[in-house]
């Protein structure tokens, strides 16, 4: 009468697959977690964006103009601090111009930001002898 069971080559042969297998399960969850990750603050740096488009178009409102220019500034959201920047330029099209918002986690990242935010608005463009928006940290 034989015993059932299984052989030490079987388990051997099971214990190598799952050897090999558990590593690129785990490489596919650690990709999955640093996806999350990214999408996370991606979506609170295209938050931080419209929040300051927001602003910008208040502004609009209220005093009718918009100097061309840049500016930047440090936003607070979900206990973390953004650096945003924002350009606006005049556009070939009289009274319209184009406001580009970028936003990242890094003071130095303006080059590569989490997220890029163009507008187009219309209404009276001023441009100043400097170009520059007045700077908000300067008071």
């Amino acid at each position: 009468m034989r015993s059932r069971g299984f052989t030490l080559v079987e388990v051997m042969v099971a214990l190598a697959i799952v050897a090999i297998a558990l590593p690129a399960l785990l490489m596919s969850l650690y990709q999955q977690i640093d996806d999350t990750a990214y999408l996370r603050d991606k979506t609170l740096a295209y938050m931080v964006a419209e929040n300051k488009l927001a602003e910008i178009r208040l502004v609009i409102g209220s005093t009718r103009n918009l100097s061309a220019g840049k500016d930047s500034g440090l936003a607070s959201m979900a206990d973390r601090d953004w650096y945003w920047w924002v350009e606006t330029k005049a556009t070939e099209v009289e009274k319209f111009f184009r406001v580009d918002i970028t936003v990242s986690l890094d003071e130095e990242q303006q080059e590569q930001p989490l997220y890029t935010l163009s507008a187009f608005m219309s209404g009276d463009l001023e441009t100043d002898a400097e170009g520059d928006l007045p700077d908000e940290r300067d008071g």
